[in-house]
């Protein structure tokens, strides 16, 4: 959770991660670190932490839904034609690792809200079930994320209390976490999602092959688990951008 980054317990593998629910290599990158858990001999004494991270942070709570093809089409200055192709790559990229992306479906809006929802979830040791739940929402189901209502919806699919849930996000209990994820991003120099960092020391960015986090979790298992680990002033890349 917020505030806890680069923190290593000893009894345990802590791998902390910044993404964001409408990037798309996020949901790739949080499936090949699960299909790595998946063959990893030790998988039960990982402990993922999810962070916030703005991938458009121009986007305010007020805004109207947009379709992601037209945002990226003004974004980035492209033909409409041109940004539905390269979301139709990337559309292919997710399908082969087993993920269904309709970006015809998609609501880009502000995702300051769904983090909220995130990190109200981690309190219900709910957390990674939660941002998966958000991913799919967005890249399957087409679903505004930044609409109270349907994120209570969603919170009470994965098992969290609905009303509990919309509570805390029309308080805006956990904004302070949301922003202090971003500002620790801003400190440690991450620019890009998704970006992994193990036992604080190590880091993978982008998707990346299940290999590459194999690798990673290997190697900050047999450093870290069972010794002394504190934090550190900022992890060492490991692996260069996976886009």
């Amino acid at each position: 959770m917020a505030g806890e980054a680069f923190g290593q317990a000893t009894d345990r593998l802590v791998v902390d991660v910044w993404s964001d629910v409408m990037c798309p290599f996020c949901y790739m990158g949080d499936t090949l670190l699960d299909q790595a858990l998946a063959k990893f001999p030790h998988a039960s004494g990982v402990e993922v932490r999810y962070h916030s991270f703005l991938l458009m942070p121009q986007l305010s709570d007020g805004d109207a839904p947009v379709n992601a093809d037209e945002l990226l089409s003004v974004h980035h200055r492209l033909p409409l034609e041109q940004a539905r192709a390269m979301n139709d790559q990337v559309t292919e990229r997710a399908r082969q690792i087993g993920l269904d992306y309709h970006f015809e479906r998609t609501q880009a809006v502000s995702t300051r809200t769904a983090h909220q929802l995130s990190h109200f979830a981690a309190t219900q040791d709910k957390q990674h079930t939660m941002m998966r739940r958000l991913f799919k929402a967005y890249f399957t189901d087409g679903l505004n994320v930044a609409d109270h209502e349907v994120l209570a919806d969603l919170a009470a699919e994965v098992g969290l209390d609905r009303d509990a849930a919309l509570a805390a996000l029309t308080s805006g209990e956990f904004a302070d976490d949301v922003a202090e994820d971003l500002e620790q991003a801003r400190q440690y120099g991450i620019s890009g999602v998704p970006f992994f960092v193990f036992a604080g020391k190590y880091a993978v960015s982008g998707a990346q092959p299940v290999d590459a986090f194999l690798q990673a979790l290997d190697r900050s298992w047999n450093e870290t688990v069972g010794t002394p680990a504190g934090a550190t002033s900022a992890p060492a890349t490991s692996a260069g951008a996976g886009r």
